[in-house]
């Protein structure tokens, strides 16, 4: 009897390119906790991960308003419905950015609307223009899609601005857009209006469109909210991607949109159509958080997003004022998302190569995870959250000195 050829199933090439850094550097690391402390993980940007941020009472029960009366169990329209979507445009709406419901698009998360936003302005081959450091998800998209990130320097002198010189070098024929981060991930720096209007100018001088990333807008500290980049430009025509995830502190929920600014039709009727027609992969977000979204927006408290913020602020101030005696690392203070960067110095820690090693390192002795550097093209730093119970914050930082003191030397040998 003939026997059968071996079977040969492959990946296909956008599998292939598909890879989340994030995911891939933590996966590859030898990660085995001290087994007489218990794991303090400052690594994951889930604010529900340790109970101390609970929901608002309204919100819970917008979401039992409308499971109880059993009319939201179908499909929605791919783009999101009509009801939905005129709340969330009289949400963000502005005098200078005016929103109606047919310039918004919800979708599965915010992570939905980035990957809507990116395939809707590039084709293979392309290029946009992403901050580093910055969020990973940008490459796992563009890489899908054959699509190339280019990466412009944030400074963190002077509290992560974007280093406009390089970004205009980097932009050439095939750069279909740029990516601000505001306020940021990895960074927790926002960005106020002279900056924003500087960036808005490289995109107009060159007729880019922004994508905005505005997850974490209203997530700030101190002060005055710094307007919504839509806000800065009416030249500029803005895709900005939000959702329920951070701010309303509901990440597992993926409801997500796109806000849709331009003005003067700059992205013509191609793309508004493309954004709908993308919209059809998945056929939409789900439809009971669609259907509560209305009540969500409107009846949420004021005094919800202010209890997170001013968790968030403590945190960070403990972590900063801790961070900052001990040998070996520097803080630079966040002014809004949820994380801190800081930038460890691996050359006074002999028995230490890079920021990899630190935080396997960390681990292994203190039971400590943070994010390192290289998650965001970032060398020789680490992320930290600001959304843990103050009391885990504080004996992290204990653990941390502890681990810094065995490790880090001055020149002449001492510690």
């Amino acid at each position: 009897m003939e026997s059968k050829p071996k079977w040969n199933i492959r990946s296909s090439e956008a599998a292939k390119n598909t890879l989340n850094p994030i995911r891939m550097i933590v996966d590859g690391m030898k990660l085995e906790p001290n087994p007489k402390k218990q794991v303090i993980s400052l690594s994951i940007g889930d604010p529900t991960k340790f109970g101390n941020l609970p929901l608002d009472p309204s919100i819970a029960d917008a979401i039992h308003d409308v499971i109880d009366i059993y009319k939201n169990n179908g499909y929605a329209p791919s783009v999101g419905n009509e009801e939905a979507r005129a709340a969330v445009a009289s949400y963000y709406s502005t005098n200078v950015s005016p929103l109606t419901s047919k310039d918004v698009i919800l979708t599965s998360g915010c992570s939905g609307a980035i990957n809507i936003a990116i395939t809707v302005l590039c084709n293979p081959g392309d290029n946009i223009l992403i901050p580093r450091p910055g969020f990973s998800l940008y490459r796992t998209v563009a890489g899908n899609i054959d699509i190339e990130t280019r990466s412009y320097n944030l400074i963190p002198e002077r509290n992560w601005e974007a280093d406009l010189n390089q970004m205009e070098e980097l932009i050439d024929d095939r750069t279909k857009c740029i990516v601000v981060i505001n306020p940021s991930n990895p960074c927790g720096s926002v960005y106020d209006k002279k900056h924003l209007m500087q960036i808005t100018k490289v995109a107009a001088r060159h007729q880019l469109p922004i994508i905005a990333d505005e997850i974490y807008a209203g997530m700030v500290f101190n002060g005055e909210e710094p307007p919504y980049i839509a806000d800065i430009t009416t030249e500029v025509p803005v895709l900005s991607c939000g959702g329920t995830a951070k701010r309303f502190l509901a990440p597992g929920w993926r409801i997500g949109w796109i806000l849709v600014h331009d003005r003067h039709n700059a992205f013509q009727a191609e793309v508004h159509r493309g954004l709908f027609q993308l919209t059809t992969k998945i056929l939409g977000p789900c439809s009971i958080m669609e259907a509560a979204l209305p009540a969500i927006l409107k009846n949420t408290p004021k005094s919800f997003f202010e209890n997170t913020k001013k968790t968030l602020k403590e945190n960070a101030d403990i972590l900063y004022s801790g961070f900052e005696n001990i040998p070996g690392i520097t803080p630079i203070m966040p002014r809004g998302a949820m994380y801190m960067m800081c930038a460890v110095d691996v050359e006074h820690m002999p028995n230490i190569k890079d920021d990899m090693d630190f935080v396997q390192k960390l681990m292994e002795e203190e039971s400590v995870f943070c994010l390192p550097g290289k998650c965001f093209e970032y060398p020789n730093y680490m992320r930290v959250v600001l959304s843990i119970p103050k009391e885990k914050t504080q004996e992290a930082i204990t653990r941390i000195e502890e681990f810094c003191k065995r490790h880090y030397t001055l020149n002449n040998g001492t510690s």
